[in-house]
């Protein structure tokens, strides 16, 4: 099988997708300021386990139309039932990483009869000081310089916004996708710190887990969003970054596949 492309319009805009295989609905939401391509390693297990995987560029990421010029949380949560009706689905079930965890919550708070089951991996609820840590993390538009030091800016940024990365390949990969709609696959990330995510973990009333590992910067986070919500599942896989579905796709796809499939 081999992964397919393809466009669908949402309030926003054109949404470009990846999909494979066929079966249970399953939506994948990716972190910020990444694109889908950040599930190309997982989607061909997910698929071979029974589910028809369809993971979106969000509005303003990868190849999607850009959101509003002063968007809202609400804007990319607007391409979740888009796709969703688009491809004939009453309901699905959703995996979000990071920035997607949340437009995943959001949309599972909202329509809760929509969603199957929900993953949260890597949920941001952030302390004041890992607010302030985040936000000084550059995502903004690059400003071309004329000795190329813009493009060395971006590399920087993203190994020090990667605490414990091993794969130098990975660094460059991410780097050069994170340049991609550089203008507007930032404009989520601040919006995103600055949630009340407690709020909204309390209005999830969906069959959920969250998941971690133990090398993510969200390690902790996601942890104090298990106090919050000692009712949902739980899952953490040893070591990783945040890249952990590029760097453990096997661990990963089978910790996700095993809770679906309860």
């Amino acid at each position: 099988m081999k992964i397919q492309r393809g466009y669908l319009n949402a309030p926003t805009g054109q949404i470009h997708f990846r999909t494979l295989g066929s079966g249970r609905p399953l939506l994948l939401l990716h972190q910020s300021p990444l694109s889908g391509a950040q599930f190309d390693a997982v989607m061909p297990a997910l698929a071979a386990a029974g589910f028809h995987a369809l993971a979106l560029d969000m509005p303003g990421f990868g190849m999607s139309d850009p959101p509003p010029e002063q968007p809202s949380l609400d804007d990319y949560v607007s391409c979740v039932p888009a796709a969703l009706d688009i491809f004939g689905w009453t309901r699905a079930a959703i995996v979000g990483h990071h920035t997607g965890a949340v437009i995943g919550a959001m949309f599972a708070a909202a329509q809760p009869a929509r969603v199957e089951r929900l993953v949260l991996n890597g949920f941001p609820l952030l302390t004041d000081a890992e607010r302030a840590h985040f936000a000084t993390f550059y995502f903004g538009p690059k400003q071309p310089e004329a000795d190329g030091s813009h493009l060395l800016r971006a590399w920087e940024n993203r190994l020090r916004s990667t605490p414990g990365w091993t794969d130098l390949e990975l660094m460059h990969r991410y780097t050069v996708e994170g340049l991609v709609s550089g203008d507007t696959n930032w404009k989520a990330f601040p919006l995103i710190i600055n949630a009340d995510l407690s709020a909204l973990l309390r209005a999830v009333q969906v069959p959920t887990m969250l998941m971690t590992n133990t090398g993510e910067d969200l390690y902790e986070a996601t942890g104090r969003a298990r106090a919050i919500r000692p009712d949902f599942d739980y899952a953490a896989l040893d070591g990783g970054s945040h890249d952990i579905i590029d760097e453990q796709p096997q661990n990963w796809a089978r910790t996700v596949i095993e809770y679906l499939g309860r």
